[in-house]
């Protein structure tokens, strides 16, 4: 869910401010690319991160304020989807050429584990305590199983009391640590692929994940994969669409038509024959349904993507989002790691309130210091705590680079 900023720095996707060097205008659906490291950055992807967190906030709303129409609400849990195909797209956009393994690693490092570590103090208050009755089923008992978190290894158990564990939130940040650590060798992959191979490999990674879950109800090695390794393909996924529209590749797709069809995939898991009154039980249902979410994810991204890249190279501005926008997408890793705490620690104190619209009002009360929060989370650990590391592994690898050239 950490899709916020590339290995370009700050500015994120390519490190570039004013990006003027841009794609030519397409006459098909192929442009002559940039090269990576000189590739702008996209700030339309960044502001899709503030919707798919304000989605799983929705979600787990539900679970302390439901609304008439809680049901849809919960498929916000598919927001974390979008996180995962996003985070491939978004590393793979922004990779530069010659950038060291460890230094890969030390960004990711970097980018996640302080804030992470704080957003599981802060958790442990609400989430960790004595045995839970039936009114705080959430509330786990203080163990070693904590440490897992800590490294971010609880997402690989097929236990949820440790999957959900300290901050219930972080279980996708152990998925991505494990995308980090195979992202240098598959774009190393994929780096080798020309135009046609690329959009080969794009269309048959979604292809390949149907097959593997039409297959795990027969084949009980499947069935047990632990979590990091079934849901890699949606990594692979973004990372497949970042290298083809690297390459140059350009569809003309509108936005408007992609949203659709993203609409349109939810309201059938929800309302077709896969109808289901929680999100989970529509993916037990449905096998295909955890392949058509994530793959619906990547149409959006790459429809915002190029609609944004054909506004740059046209000079209109097109697909150029508010700074608002931005600003909430870039502080939606803290609102991630911390909205499930606040929600809560509300529900502790005032206990789960009876369905009702007039929720909508505790929907405000609740999200309010949610972003706040992240904002200082965010501008108070997250981004100064990042740069002093990335910092200090540069002047690390600059001494080293000096001391082999002499």
């Amino acid at each position: 869910m950490s899709a916020a900023r590339g290995e370009g720095g700050e500015r994120g996707e390519g490190g570039e401010r004013a990006a003027s060097r841009t794609d030519q205008v397409s006459r098909g659906p192929w442009t002559t690319p940039g090269t990576p490291g000189t590739l702008p950055r996209l700030d339309s992807l960044t502001a899709l991160r503030w919707w798919a967190a304000l989605a799983v906030f929705a979600h787990h709303m539900t679970n302390f304020a439901p609304l008439p129409i809680s049901g849809p609400l919960r498929l916000g849990a598919q927001g974390v989807a979008f996180f995962f195909v996003l985070s491939g797209f978004v590393l793979t956009w922004s990779a530069r050429p010659g950038t060291p393994v460890s230094t890969f690693y030390w960004r990711r490092f970097a980018r996640i584990w302080p804030a992470h570590m704080v957003a599981l103090l802060l958790a442990v208050a609400v989430f960790v305590g004595p045995p839970a009755d039936v009114e705080e089923s959430w509330v786990r008992p203080l163990s070693l199983v904590l440490l897992l978190s800590v490294v971010l290894l609880h997402g690989w158990s097929s236990n949820n009391e440790v999957v959900f564990s300290g901050n219930p939130a972080s279980w996708t940040l152990s998925l991505e640590a494990f995308f980090y650590a195979t992202h240098p060798w598959l774009d190393r992959v994929l780096g080798r692929t020309g135009r046609r191979a690329a959009l080969a490999v794009l269309f048959a990674i979604p292809l390949t994940a149907a097959v593997l879950y039409l297959a795990r109800s027969e084949i009980d090695a499947l069935a047990h994969l632990p979590r990091p390794v079934l849901r890699l393909w949606e990594f692979c996924l973004g990372m497949a669409l970042a290298h083809a529209v690297r390459l140059g590749w350009r569809p003309r797709l509108p936005v408007p038509v992609a949203l659709g069809l993203l609409l349109a995939v939810c309201a059938g898991v929800f309302l077709g024959p896969l109808r289901a009154a929680d999100a989970w039980e529509a993916l037990r249902l449905g096998p295909l349904t955890p392949v058509a979410i994530p793959a619906v994810c990547g149409v959006v991204i790459l429809a915002y993507a190029v609609r944004e890249l054909r506004g740059r190279a046209d000079g209109s501005g097109r697909g150029a989002p508010a700074g608002w926008l931005v600003r909430l997408g870039e502080w939606s890793f803290a609102f991630y790691l911390l909205h499930a705490t606040l929600i809560y620690a509300c529900r502790t104190w005032f206990g789960l309130q009876p369905m009702g619209w007039a929720n909508l009002l505790i929907y405000a009360a609740v999200l309010v210091p949610s972003i706040v929060a992240a904002w200082a989370l965010h501008a108070f650990v997250e981004r100064p705590i990042e740069r002093r590391m990335r910092r200090w592994k540069d002047r690390r690898d600059k001494a080293r680079l000096e001391q082999q050239e002499r």
